[in-house]
């Protein structure tokens, strides 16, 4: 099978001496000795990348992105203590990969392993590029589909638009979110306000959960990975829609 992205960072990643994997904030995050040196994220907030975000040495933030803008980048967050965005679906090669890695476990690494390493690291490079679904599943024809009904249907209320939030399709109502998305888990679900009383005897069947960050506010996930009832998504679309619509909005759909 074709070695990807991510299956030859965790290979070079066991290059290094002491080296764990652990997970922060959704994403692979690489220690050593209990010291962060890097992290991996894929469409990190919705920025389409396939990156590695490393603690490098003081000037190399500087000197990489002015060089080679195309592979390297300021990363949200870290950027402004210095680290490095390296950015790995764009062609880099993989020995230059391997380079900045490298300086990012000598900046962590205490001397006793950093003397193990040698003078040189051989790591495979990955076989192939992520195809941009594999990216951002929203891409992909399944997230296609879902998204364009759902934007037909929230179009026909009043003063509705669609935007981003957290790199994810929400859709608002005036300035308040009331439908959004999100892959959870590998599955594309829809939220919706529903309110507390609703949401507790919505997530009793299996297609339903309660999230995670929006839940205590009344907020309710629909799986549609594989199938949606549109005149039900409709149903819930109208009843979150018409929580946050101003009066002027509910007046224009005929409610008010």
């Amino acid at each position: 099978m074709a070695r990807d992205i991510s299956q030859a960072v965790r290979e070079l990643m066991a290059r290094f001496p002491e080296t764990e994997e652990v997970e922060s904030h959704g994403s692979p995050s690489f220690k050593v000795r209990g010291k962060t040196f890097a992290t991996y994220t894929i469409n990190h907030h919705g920025d389409g990348r396939v990156a590695l975000n490393l603690d490098s040495p003081p000037g190399a933030q500087q000197l990489y992105t002015e060089m080679e803008p195309e592979y390297y980048f300021v990363p949200p967050y870290t950027g402004p203590r210095g680290w490095l965005g390296v950015e790995l679906n764009t062609g880099i090669s993989w020995p230059s990969v391997t380079a900045r890695v490298r300086e990012a476990y000598e900046k962590a690494a205490p001397k006793s392993l950093t003397g193990e390493l040698g003078d040189k690291i051989d790591a495979p490079a990955p076989d192939r590029r992520f195809r941009p679904e594999e990216i951002d599943p929203f891409l992909g024809r399944r997230g296609k589909t879902v998204l364009k009904a759902l934007d037909a249907i929230c179009a026909r209320l009043p003063e509705t638009s669609q935007a981003r939030q957290f790199g994810n399709p929400v859709w608002k109502a005036g300035k308040k979110t009331f439908v959004s998305t999100a892959y959870y888990t590998g599955r594309m679900n829809l939220s919706f306000w529903v309110g507390p009383e609703r949401q507790l005897a919505l997530s009793d069947a299996p297609r339903y959960h309660i999230p995670a960050y929006t839940g205590h506010n009344g907020w309710i996930n629909l799986d549609v990975e594989e199938h949606a009832d549109w005149e039900e998504i409709e149903g819930l679309v109208l009843e979150s829609y018409r929580h946050f619509a101003l009066k002027r909005m509910l007046k224009a759909l005929g409610e008010a």
